[in-house]
C-alpha cells in the first residue's frame, strides 16, 4: 500500500468497518472487462477466516461470469466527509474514508444449509436484532454467493 499511514492493520478494526458499510462492490471478470455490480452482503469472521455472503435471482450475466472465472474483487466504503481546504484552494480539498478492497474466490451455495446460514449472515448485518427464517420456497428460488476472502486490506483517513 503506498500510504502506509494510512492502512488499516489490525483486523478487527477491518471488520468493523465492513461492519458500518452497507455496500459491498463487486469486481467479476468478463473477457473484455472489469464488470462491478454492487450488492448487500453478510459478514462471518471466524479465526483468520473471513466469508462475505450475497444473494442475486438465480440466473444472469453476474452468475454466467462466475461460472467462467471466480476470482473476483471486491470494494466497500464508508463515513465519507468533505474536507475544504481553508485557503479554497482545489487542490487542497481532500475526504475522510473508511475502506476495505481484497479478492477471493467466490462459489454458488448449491445446499439449503449453505443458503440458509448465507441469508442468516445477510439479514444480520443490516438487522441483528431479529433472527430471520425462511421458507423452503425461498431457498429454492434464491441464489446464495459465497466469497471465500483471500486477502483483505483497510484503509482510511480521519482528519
Amino acid at each position: 500500500m503506498r500510504r502506509s499511514d494510512r492502512e488499516i492493520k489490525d483486523r478487527q478494526d477491518i471488520l468493523d468497518v465492513l461492519n458500518k458499510c452497507d455496500v459491498i462492490r463487486l469486481g467479476i471478470n468478463t473477457p473484455d472487462y472489469p464488470y462491478i455490480v454492487p450488492m448487500n452482503f453478510g459478514i462471518e469472521a471466524e479465526g483468520q477466516s473471513l466469508t462475505l455472503w450475497f444473494h442475486c435471482a438465480p440466473e444472469g450475466l453476474k452468475l454466467n461470469l462466475i461460472k467462467n472465472n471466480h476470482r473476483v474483487g471486491f470494494e466497500a466504503d464508508c463515513l465519507h466527509k468533505l474536507i475544504p481546504d481553508e485557503n479554497e484552494n482545489a487542490c487542497g480539498y481532500t475526504m475522510e474514508y473508511e475502506s476495505v478492497i481484497g479478492c477471493g474466490d467466490i462459489s454458488v451455495c448449491g445446499d439449503n444449509a449453505d443458503k440458509l446460514g448465507g441469508l442468516k449472515s445477510i439479514m444480520h448485518h443490516y438487522d441483528p436484532s431479529k433472527d430471520f427464517i425462511f421458507s423452503d420456497t425461498e431457498l429454492t428460488t434464491v441464489c446464495v454467493l459465497k466469497l471465500d476472502v483471500m486477502q483483505v486490506t483497510g484503509k482510511r483517513l480521519k482528519k
